[in-house]
């Protein structure tokens, strides 16, 4: 029995990909703009998609298609109530940026507090080449020992960050689901953690009830000393409202790795923005190399153990009375 499987974008995995043990016909394309997913993956019987949406109207145009295997962990670029009316099985990577987005939250969070890059500016113009004493005060800086770090989303990645800042000597505020009724044990009220933390770091996925979390309420109730990292997703963070805090020095600086539309063809303000308080990264926090072979090798893994009738890491099921494996039963 033999899988038709087509990966949309390889380019955005840098990975060796071991071969799959099952019988196969692999196709990968480098990359897959939106209206053309449709048309490749009419044979298919495993689609892979790491940011290429898979709309209803593609999964029409493909009726073999029995798994859409997403090679990341959010999946808000797949419709998976549309996969499910239509007996498609939709998996995603887990764990595998444990250690990669932690250290690329810290790296942002230390270059904002310790004010990196305005030192590398000021020493870019000669300023300690004409300093009067062996250092320089231009820029103020802070210590991470002591603060507060409040944490948003507490999957792998959250409890990640949340274990580095308790290395630095921080003290970390788990914060509860906005607007809950009540706050689990461990955790702290939302708008507690918004008014008491020195610095936030987002983690959640992108849904309806976390797109936007972060707007002008919530930036209004941070201290205007506070940082906001954001390694989550774009939509997650109101953009415009986060400029205008920045400008109006209504928080003292934010680091994002997402942005709400990417790649930003069209410009965005947080790119066009001069600003000494803010960092902007290009969705690269999961990239450390060795974090995308894991993704990779697990990957494999997810489509064998699928292709096998033992699925993992699923999102959406496959229907229970076809099983997982048959690439050739009726559409």
């Amino acid at each position: 029995m033999k899988h038709y499987v087509v990966f949309l974008d390889r380019a955005t995995l840098l990975a060796e990909l071991p071969v799959p043990g099952f019988e196969h016909t692999w196709v990968e394309h480098p990359m897959t703009p939106a209206a053309e997913a449709g048309g490749r993956l009419w044979r298919a019987s495993i689609a892979i998609t790491n940011k290429v949406p898979v709309t209803a109207a593609v999964l029409d145009t493909a009726p073999r298609l029995r798994l859409v295997a997403v090679a990341a962990t959010g999946v808000n670029n797949v419709d998976l109530e549309a996969c499910r009316a239509r007996g498609v099985a939709v998996t995603n990577i887990r764990d595998y940026a444990l250690h990669t987005v932690p250290e690329h939250v810290f790296m942002l969070l230390l270059a904002l507090r310790r004010n990196l890059l305005a030192w590398r500016r000021t020493l870019a113009a000669g300023a300690w080449q004409r300093a009067g004493q062996f250092c320089l005060f231009d820029h103020e800086m802070h210590d991470l020992h002591g603060s507060i770090l409040g944490v948003f989303g507490h999957g792998s990645v959250g409890r990640g960050v949340a274990e580095l800042g308790r290395a630095f000597g921080m003290e970390v505020l788990l914060a509860e689901h906005k607007d809950a009724a009540m706050t689990r044990p461990g955790y702290t009220p939302f708008d507690e953690v918004l008014a008491r933390a020195d610095h936030l770091s987002l983690h959640v996925p992108l849904t309806d009830t976390t797109r936007l979390m972060i707007g002008p309420r919530e930036l209004g109730r941070m201290k205007r000393n506070a940082v906001l990292i954001n390694c989550a997703r774009g939509g997650v963070v109101d953009e415009a409202a986060l400029l205008a805090a920045l400008q109006g020095r209504r928080i003292a600086g934010a680091a994002t790795d997402v942005l709400e539309r990417e790649p930003p063809a069209d410009g965005n303000p947080l790119l066009d923005a001069d600003l000494p308080n803010l960092i902007v990264t290009p969705h690269v926090a999961w990239a450390g190399r060795e974090a995308m072979q894991g993704l990779g090798e697990q990957l494999i893994r997810v489509l064998e153990s699928f292709v096998a009738g033992r699925p993992i890491n699923l999102v959406v099921p496959p229907p229970p009375s076809t099983g997982s494996c048959n690439p050739d039963r009726p559409a």
